[in-house]
């Protein structure tokens, strides 16, 4: 006991996590202080609230979504289902606990299948496709999974905006550490905190049954990270410039939703459009505003403003990190972009690969013969 004890007074070292001359007890919550501080219990209070967005997000697909999207021509069909075949669907099992390509026979291993279920190489390879389209989602459930995402994003930005437009931090952004770290939250951004860490909380656990795409442990990591960044800002007082990454990342996002739900259903020049309008919003925010604004500030602005202390640079090298992450990703959209441009219209599902995107253009109502396919995949950016 005692050596737990001394794990976590280390792992809390006042000297780590706080400025200099500034102790836990300062930034205790009670009814005797001048402000309310952050309350690092309440990091626990997420796990209900995305609980409750995933019921939400059940109850919308089911009586708003899916009948929206059947009203516009969006068909529930699935797959022809595979005969039944113990031995095959062993091997089928077996191959998808390796890479996504690895579900791709080979010659010589079609030709050892048909000697083993006793039925020709071409019957194989018939059943091994259909076993593979089997476990697609239809269109209108990754239709309906679009719009839930949409949804939100479009709530949560438009909240942040509302909620921000009189703090003095979205407008001067010295005001993040004027003052710290006595800087008290105010209830607004108490549950703007709340929701969106329920959000990625929601998003870590039903991605083990949304729609499985290649990109699915990076999107996981990349949930638990976002997730760890929020609570961090949180413990070390600094929602402030929380807030501002939080209200930049959700803007761009409500078009590359919007993008993809409109290819699902086969509104192709709407769907170029928002994916335009993606695109831009993608660069001005996430290679202007954040790295010459909000990183600008962290890194040059917030020295001059208050001391230094090690769990700063942390929670600033994070920041890094997700500035270089956009750069990988935003060339990846330009790659999307050029080839969309080069094809006349945007191809399938903007995150996955092009095995999803032969799934969405058979859907679609403008399919031509010379179609130019993105090989690569974008993630969703949070």
């Amino acid at each position: 006991m005692n050596t737990l004890r001394l794990l976590l007074d280390t792992f809390w070292d006042e000297s780590v996590w706080l400025p200099p001359n500034t102790t836990w007890e300062d930034l205790e919550p009670g009814p005797d202080k001048v402000v309310i501080y952050n309350d690092y219990r309440h990091l626990f209070y997420p796990l209900p609230l995305a609980l409750v967005l995933i019921v939400l997000r059940h109850v919308l697909e089911k009586y708003w979504f899916a009948p929206f999207g059947k009203s516009i021509g969006i068909k529930n069909t699935r797959p022809k289902k595979a005969p039944n075949n113990p031995k095959l669907e062993n091997a089928y099992q077996a191959s998808s606990k390796l890479k996504h390509k690895q579900l791709l026979l080979r010659k010589d291993e079609i030709c050892a299948l048909a000697k083993q279920v006793d039925l020709s190489e071409r019957q194989v390879e018939r059943w091994w496709r259909l076993r593979r389209s089997q476990d697609k989602p239809s269109t209108l459930v990754k239709f309906c999974e679009n719009c839930w995402r949409c949804s939100f994003y479009l709530y949560n930005f438009s909240y942040g905006m509302f909620i921000l437009w009189e703090k003095t931090w979205l407008w001067d952004i010295d005001q993040c550490y004027i003052g710290y770290p006595h800087q008290g939250v105010t209830g607004d951004v108490w549950w703007y905190y709340m929701i969106s860490s329920a959000f990625y909380w929601s998003l870590t656990i039903s991605q083990f049954w949304d729609v499985k795409r290649k990109d699915f442990w990076q999107m996981f990591v990349h949930h638990i990270a976002t997730i760890a960044l929020l609570s961090f800002s949180w413990v070390c007082n600094l929602h402030r410039i929380g807030t501002l990454v939080l209200l930049t990342h959700d803007c761009a996002d409500i078009f590359l939703e919007a993008a993809k739900a409109t290819k699902y259903a086969s509104y192709q020049k709407l769907c170029d459009f928002l994916f335009t309008i993606f695109t831009l919003l993608w660069i001005v925010t996430r290679n202007g505003i954040y790295p010459f604004y909000i990183i600008w500030s962290t890194s040059i602005r917030a020295p001059m403003l208050l001391p230094m202390f090690p769990a700063y640079y942390i929670f600033n090298s994070l920041l890094c990190l997700l500035l270089a992450l956009h750069m990988v990703w935003t060339w990846l959209i330009v790659q999307v972009a050029y080839k969309s441009i080069s094809a006349g219209q945007m191809e399938g599902d903007i995150r996955s690969s092009s095995s999803d995107i032969s799934d969405s253009s058979h859907h679609s109502n403008h399919s031509t013969p010379n179609r130019v396919r993105s090989k690569k995949s974008v993630m969703t950016i949070s």
